[in-house]
């Protein structure tokens, strides 16, 4: 198996334990000093990524996840995915479609970067106040606000 083959195989091995909602089996595809970024959590350390996916997975009740186009050469590599959940925040159902690039070292996630429209998510998530507001920065702001509290809650919670 070439290098590319190796790395696309851990692309689809990652998506398939977030599928199974099984955080360590995602944490283990990431570098020790991995870095992500999406329009919510925009720059995340490897501490961070290991917080941020043991905290969907668990509360992700009802996740479905679907990938696509997954392809990698020897340092980068994509994938299309979506994400199909009910927001805890206000019950309502999303849809997210996702477009991920990923950078690979020692046959690991280096970097992940997730991009998808936070106004469409957020639409979607927050209903009308979402639709006709989300693109406004303050919203935006709040919104990752209110996802980097959470996440520092759920890190700070007894173990």
């Amino acid at each position: 198996m070439s290098e590319g083959e190796g790395n696309a195989a851990l692309i689809a091995r990652f998506y398939a334990a977030l599928a199974r909602r099984d955080a360590a089996g995602i944490i283990v595809c990431y570098h020790a000093q991995a870095s992500f970024s999406d329009p919510v959590f925009t720059a995340l350390d490897a501490r961070g990524v290991a917080t941020m996916w043991r905290m969907l997975c668990e509360r992700g009740k009802d996740l479905a996840i679907v990938a696509s186009d997954i392809a990698a050469d020897d340092a980068k590599g994509h994938a299309h995915w979506v994400a199909d959940y009910t927001f805890s925040g206000t019950g309502r159902h999303v849809t997210n479609r996702i477009d991920a690039t990923f950078e690979f070292r020692d046959g690991l996630i280096a970097r992940h970067v997730d991009r998808f429209s936070l106004w469409r998510w957020a639409g979607m998530a927050l209903g009308a106040k979402g639709l006709l507001l989300g693109w406004l920065p303050p919203v935006r702001a709040a919104i990752r606000a209110q996802a980097a509290h959470a996440l520092a809650a759920y890190a700070a919670r007894p173990a």
